[in-house]
């Protein structure tokens, strides 16, 4: 536990000093407004989760598939660090290039939290849940279908997306538009392959895929 508290904590002042950092000054509300974000869904998860998830999250166990850790940094990079300084370039230091009226910004940050509120959602509701795909063979892994995850099959991935798809308007960037991009389309390879392996490996899942159509967005993909 102490050590995805350290964990947690140095993500959350990297995720700071990306921000503040590339914009230059403290004085940016909406970031801190984000930062909030991030902080209240990490006290939420220690508060609440499992102690056996959250030491899976930080410490996976045997399984782990390189291919799947390459695309979570990668997408990772590109939702977050990527996001932020793009973000506070644009938005603060040197821009905006395109000035972002104050209710959009108001509206996507509303859409940004209530994507984080829905990828907790399926936090709470899969034992599971872990940072990199594996079998949990060790932890009893097993389908879930309840909650969210009778919506689509990946609603983690999708209330991530959808936050971070909105976020670069709530901090009052078009540029960090293309770091959000380029993480959701990684993410989006990664649903796939997750997809793939699961069907093949984990027992029941081939039908939980014929219950629950939806990978991503309900009545689209």
């Amino acid at each position: 536990m102490i050590r995805a508290i350290a964990i947690t904590m140095a993500l959350i002042l990297f995720q700071g000093s990306c921000l503040f950092g590339s914009a230059g000054q403290l004085s940016w509300p909406m970031a801190w407004a984000v930062l909030g974000i991030y902080v209240a869904s990490k006290a939420a998860a220690f508060a609440f989760l499992d102690p056996d998830l959250l030491r899976e999250r930080v410490a996976p166990g045997p399984g782990v598939e390189r291919e799947d850790v390459v695309l979570a940094i990668l997408g990772y990079l590109g939702l977050y660090p990527g996001l932020f300084v793009v973000a506070g370039l644009d938005a603060v230091r040197f821009g905006p290039a395109i000035p972002i009226p104050e209710s959009i910004q108001g509206t996507a940050f509303f859409v940004f939290a209530l994507g984080y509120v829905f990828a907790f959602w399926a936090v709470l509701t899969n034992p599971f849940f872990a940072t990199v795909v594996r079998i949990q063979d060790d932890r009893g892994h097993s389908v879930v279908s309840s909650g969210p995850y009778s919506l689509v099959r990946h609603p983690g991935y999708a209330g991530v997306l959808l936050a971070h798809l909105a976020l670069p308007f709530a901090l009052g960037s078009i540029w960090a538009l293309a770091p959000a991009v380029v993480g959701t389309i990684l993410f989006v390879a990664r649903t796939s392959r997750e997809d793939r392996m699961l069907s093949e490996r984990l027992v029941g899942y081939r039908e939980y895929q014929k219950r629950v159509l939806w990978r991503l967005l309900p009545g689209v993909w």
